[in-house]
């Protein structure tokens, strides 16, 4: 059993996002988790965070500001695993933080630190052997962005060496700007669980607890990013309360839908 198998099997899960290096970190992370966040997912800073809105560019801005450098994006992972054994945790961000100390690095700096799965946003399927392979070979699962547009033709690829469990980004667009109508979000998960028994998260766009009741009672999981990074954005390194009291929120509708 991985930390995912156990996050998944006790019913629809809880996955919480925000940008490492922005505010209190390790507060922020922890707040998360007393929260009930099943699944943490901890952003890499990036210059050019292309499938990002404005909160999430503006978080990836302030943590570079700060000088947050990949090294410290592994240390913050390292000291989430000591501090939380049993929770999934998740890097996500794009190719050329990743890639250009050579994949095989990456992978091992990963499975060092703890880290159970990656979401690299801007390298797709067809490409995988820029690090799919090296991240497999470490025992760390490469999870995959499933869209509207991925249709039955493309569909193996995108599931093809994923595992841990598979994102459906809900809308064609950025992150935290919009959310899908819950009729096309059931029919997608409806789709991609009968082609895998990868867990289905959806997110993008998903910001209060009502939405998040709402995907969970089809999903196996629901994504929260760009809330917690406003809540961040507000209140700088004293976040921490506003974020736990946000997740409980939300863990609290999505876990009833179990």
């Amino acid at each position: 059993m991985t930390r995912f198998n156990t996050a998944f099997s006790r019913g629809p899960a809880l996955v919480c996002f925000i940008t490492g290096g922005d505010g209190d970190t390790a507060a922020n992370l922890d707040a998360l988790v007393e929260g009930g966040a099943d699944v943490i997912e901890l952003g890499m800073p990036f210059t050019d965070p292309m499938a990002d809105g404005p909160a999430i560019q503006e978080a990836n801005i302030r943590s570079l500001d700060k000088g947050t450098r990949t090294a410290d994006i592994f240390r913050m992972a390292a000291e989430f695993r000591a501090r939380h054994p049993q929770v999934p945790l998740v890097l996500m961000g794009y190719a050329n933080p990743m890639t250009i100390r050579g994949p095989e690095w990456f992978a091992a700096e990963c499975a060092k630190a703890g880290v159970d799965g990656v979401i690299c946003v801007d390298i797709p399927p067809e490409e995988d052997a820029a690090l799919g392979p090296a991240l497999r070979a470490a025992g760390v699962s490469l999870i995959r962005l499933a869209t509207p547009t991925t249709d039955a033709a493309r569909l193996p690829a995108v599931l093809s060496g994923s595992s841990g469990f598979l994102y459906y980004v809900s809308v064609a667009g950025i992150t935290g700007m919009q959310q899908a109508a819950q009729a096309s979000i059931e029919d997608a998960v409806a789709r991609l669980k009968a082609a895998s028994d990868i867990p289905v998260a959806v997110g993008f766009g998903v910001r209060t607890p009502e939405q998040a009741s709402k995907i969970a009672k089809v999903a196996d999981g629901v994504v929260v990013g760009s809330a917690f990074v406003d809540l961040v954005k507000q209140h700088g390194d004293k976040a921490a309360g506003p974020l736990k009291e946000l997740t409980s929120a939300l863990a609290e509708a999505v876990h009833s839908a179990r």
